[in-house]
This record gives structure tokens, C-alpha cells and sequence, in this order.
């Protein structure tokens, strides 16, 4: 999926592949970090992970996302614990 700002601005869920898991994640905020990769925050809702960890924060980054598309579901509001300005990102294209 290429473009993570529509996700972000209509509060659409995505299911992605990353790291060899699959993913459904709600995106939160896109944009760049300091070494310059394309970066996205969100709150995983289901799937695997490296972390064992199906649920919680990640930060994904763009180019090691294999595959992604939206699932047809919506969510209502950001999840607890977020903060816009993400630290993360010394640039922020896409925020809720």
C-alpha cells in the first residue's frame, strides 16, 4: 500500500506483512526519521512479531513492509498512550 496518509487521515485499518509476520495494525503517524527512512507508528491489533508481542506500539519502517492493503475496517480513535509530534520522526507527514 503506498499511500499510509490516507490510512492515517480516515482511520483506516491496515494488514501488512513485516519481518516474516502478518500484521493488522491502526497507523497513527508517518513520516521520516533521522536517517532519513520512511518510518510508520502504529498499534498492532493482531498477528505476529518478532517481540512475541501481537498487540501494542510499533514503529515500522516503510521499506521493510513486504506487502500491506486496508482491510475494510475503520477505527474511531487514537489508542492510549499516543502522543502526536512522535520523537521518532524529525519529520512528520501524516499524524492523528
Amino acid at each position: 500500500m503506498s499511500n499510509y496518509i490516507e490510512a492515517i487521515n480516515g482511520k483506516l485499518v491496515i494488514e501488512l506483512r513485516y519481518h516474516n509476520f502478518n500484521r493488522v495494525v491502526e497507523p497513527h503517524a508517518y513520516g521520516i526519521s533521522s536517517k532519513g527512512h520512511r518510518i510508520l507508528r502504529c498499534y498492532q491489533i493482531s498477528g505476529g512479531s518478532q517481540s512475541n508481542e501481537p498487540q501494542g506500539w510499533k514503529l515500522l519502517t516503510e521499506s521493510e513492509i513486504v506487502s500491506a492493503h486496508l482491510t475494510g475496517q475503520s477505527f474511531v480513535s487514537p489508542r492510549a498512550g499516543y502522543k502526536r509530534g512522535d520523537a521518532a520522526m524529525t519529520t512528520i507527514l501524516a499524524q492523528l
